[in-house]
């Protein structure tokens, strides 16, 4: 078993200008003015397409518009029982991985194991760490029966992972997009769980562009263009010259699939700046200046303006997993700054509007 991960691949042609297309389109993104009632909106439909297409690559059969209605009015469908637990996983997984990201938290093995718990859940509230496999696991051609992969053992599955982790702590220096698509492909080799390693590698490679500032407002879903192409989304991330993790998966060039990865990444990117510019054509109110004076959490909170004409600390808090006394000095400093206004005095129950000059951002 290689002690340590250390990856083989070459930036061609093609890769850089996949990553200059990817730096384009973020740059479009961060500055094209969106409504907080359009964002809002677009964020969710990007969470509910990222769960069916995501879900879609394992087999679920569930359609868009059931999917909605699942996990918004927690509908049911006749023998559909394990498709909707698929979902409700997968989309509390999404909603735990954006506290994360809003934390910015660092990236470790209990996180990952989290992440896991949730997408095997039917989205319940109690979560805890999922252990790694403790036996073999093997991928076949459900078709025809034969041997496509064969993960490493299950007594090297923890010193992988643990290595893996230390590996995307230490290579910061990359380019997000190469760091998320080689993080994705060495969790899909070392298989750690029995089920759920697809979605939850997709999940890691999301939390890792998200933390690194490539989270686009949350309205991308690498998800569709993989489920779009998944022929070449096999194909690029089985390489090596056997289906046996011991016999050169490890030592395999990866560029192929680095290739294909950063052109899932701009294909995605740039259709979040179709959608931004369509509704911006629309005659939305430019609200670029205002936004342009808030921070990412400043602008995540205005979601809770939009349900509440008052919010208490606890409610921002939890809105991004911070603890009591984070949500305290949080709620003072915007205060301070004249993002909030204190609209009730008690200490207790103390409560906070959002101040004169930013209402105008929820309207449209």
């Amino acid at each position: 078993m290689p002690t340590n991960f250390i990856p083989i691949y070459t930036i061609n042609t093609a890769i850089a200008k996949y990553l200059m297309r990817i730096e384009a389109a973020k740059e479009k993104v961060s500055m094209l003015p969106v409504n907080p009632t359009v964002l809002a909106s677009l964020r969710e439909t990007a969470k509910l397409y990222t769960t069916h297409y995501s879900t879609m690559i394992e087999g679920n059969q569930l359609k868009p518009k059931e999917i909605e209605e699942v996990i918004q009015l927690n509908e049911h469908f006749p023998g559909r029982k394990r498709d909707e637990h698929e979902v409700k996983g997968y989309y509390a997984a999404l909603a735990q991985l954006e506290q994360y990201a809003a934390q910015g938290i660092s990236i470790t093995e209990k996180i990952i194991q989290t992440l896991h718990d949730l997408v095997v859940s039917d989205g319940r509230t109690r979560i805890k760490p999922t252990f790694y496999r403790d036996g073999q696991n093997v991928i076949k051609d459900s078709s025809a029966g034969t041997i496509v992969y064969m993960p490493p053992e299950s007594k090297d599955v923890s010193p992988l992972m643990r290595n893996l982790v230390s590996w995307i702590k230490e290579n910061k220096e990359l380019p997000c997009p190469i760091l998320a698509g080689i993080a994705h492909y060495q969790f899909a080799t070392i298989h750690p769980y029995y089920d759920g390693n697809g979605r939850t590698a997709r999940l890691l490679t999301t939390l890792i562009l998200h933390l690194g500032g490539y989270d686009l407002k949350g309205l991308y879903s690498l998800e569709e263009y993989y489920a779009k192409n998944l022929f070449a989304y096999y194909r690029a991330i089985s390489v090596g010259p056997s289906h046996n993790y011991y016999l050169g998966r490890a030592e395999s060039d990866i560029t192929g699939w680095i290739e294909y990865f950063t052109e899932g990444m701009a294909f995605a990117f740039e259709k979040v700046v179709g959608q931004m510019m369509a509704n911006n054509e629309k005659g939305e109110k430019d609200h670029s200046q205002l936004m342009r004076k808030l921070d990412p959490k400043q602008r995540k909170s205005l979601e809770l303006f939009r349900e509440y004409d008052v919010v208490t600390s606890k409610q921002i808090g939890d809105l991004f997993g911070f603890k009591p006394r984070t949500n305290a000095a949080l709620c003072k400093k915007w205060v301070e700054s004249g993002f909030l206004k204190i609209a009730d005095q008690a200490l207790k129950s103390r409560k906070y509007s959002l101040a004169k000059k930013y209402k105008e951002l929820l309207t449209n």
